[in-house]
């Protein structure tokens, strides 16, 4: 039994995440940057074509919204840097074509919807973000089943990272508990 708890330590660690958001009574904006730091983290293995890399992407993207937010910046020009950094350095170092424009397609497509998320009204940009992250949690299915690009673990983890968040957000905007 305690085995078996032990090999669902991402699960409990994507939900233990999600619980902890939705409890802090965070917006729109942190939901926004959670969907803008999975996508980069899928990008960041694509990237380096390290798979493990992935759970490095998340500390960098971390690193990268506080940086940005110090610099009196919007939290997407770091994680916007830090990823034409890393298309560019995939690019260079010859990594796999599909995966790299896979992963900058899904970038770009998640990536602006958690912009837009913050530029529109906050009810509507609440719904946008928990639509988009709970979407997400379709794209970390797909990696997990096929086990590309990203190790198991981490898809795992942001499937019940991504699922529950976006759906807890969801059910706020419905009840009319938005804020920034």
């Amino acid at each position: 039994m305690t085995s078996n708890l032990l090999h669902r330590w991402p699960s409990a660690l994507g939900l233990g995440c999600a619980v902890l958001v939705l409890v802090a009574g965070a917006g729109r904006d942190v939901l926004a940057v959670v969907l803008g730091v999975a996508v980069l983290c899928y990008l960041t293995a694509a990237a380096t074509r390290r798979r493990w890399m992935a759970w490095v992407g998340i500390a960098a993207g971390s690193v990268a919204v506080a940086a940005s937010e110090l610099a009196g910046l919007p939290w997407w020009a770091g994680l916007g840097f830090v990823a034409v950094v890393l298309v560019a350095g995939g690019l260079v170092g010859g990594v796999p074509r599909a995966p790299l424009t896979a992963q900058t397609v899904a970038l770009l497509g998640y990536g602006g919807l958690a912009v837009t998320a913050v530029l529109v009204v906050p009810a509507v940009g609440m719904v946008l973000a928990g639509l988009a992250l709970a979407a997400h949690g379709v794209w970390d299915v797909i990696h997990h089943r096929r086990d590309e690009v990203v190790p198991r673990s981490l898809a795992e983890f942001c499937v019940l990272l991504d699922v529950p968040l976006g759906l807890g957000f969801l059910a706020l905007a419905a009840t009319g508990a938005v804020s920034g």
